[in-house]
């Protein structure tokens, strides 16, 4: 419980830190939510969302060949939805206003990912949280990967299957 009044308390500082910001939600990567301050919007819902795009976003990044995924920045008429990598296994969400300070937007989205990624490490690492007094099942601890093998604010990677079959050339366009 610790872990998500800490992270709250960086979501509402980061609120009087950017002017026309409007919420922000922090998730883990797989759509589950950690904290959020969005008014008005269905947070889980956002968290899905915001992991359904986070894995395209890896994608894209990849298949581009740009690195390691960091941020993504949407624009709308409405406003700006920017996505940030909080460590390996969180992601920092913030929704903001058309007239917001992009640049003040993305420096200040970056440190409080950062941050947030230490208050997740910190209060979420091994033998923390609320499950704490189960054992891990032994097949689960097989799969689990070491916390040292990506760099911090790196994402774990889905590999894409290979299709079984040749694509037919397309004639004709």
């Amino acid at each position: 419980m610790a872990v998500e009044t800490d992270v709250l308390d960086e979501l509402r500082r980061l609120r009087t830190r950017i002017p026309r910001l409007t919420g922000s939600l922090a998730a883990t990567v797989d759509g589950l939510v950690l904290a959020h301050d969005v008014p008005g919007t269905e947070p889980e819902g956002l968290a899905a969302l915001t992991a359904a795009a986070l894995g395209v976003a890896y994608r894209m990044t990849d298949a581009a060949a740009r690195g390691d995924f960091r941020e993504l920045l949407v624009r709308g008429s409405g406003g700006y939805v920017a996505t940030y990598a909080a460590g390996t296994t969180a992601v920092l969400t913030l929704l903001a206003e058309d007239r917001v300070n992009v640049g003040r937007l993305h420096l200040e989205g970056r440190r409080s990912g950062a941050r947030i990624a230490d208050l997740v490490v910190t209060g979420l690492g091994p033998g923390t949280g609320r499950h704490a007094d189960r054992p891990a099942p032994e097949e689960h601890l097989a799969t689990v990967p070491p916390a040292g093998d990506r760099p911090i604010g790196t994402l774990p990677v889905r590999t894409p299957q290979r299709p079984t079959h040749q694509p037919r050339p397309q004639t004709g366009i």
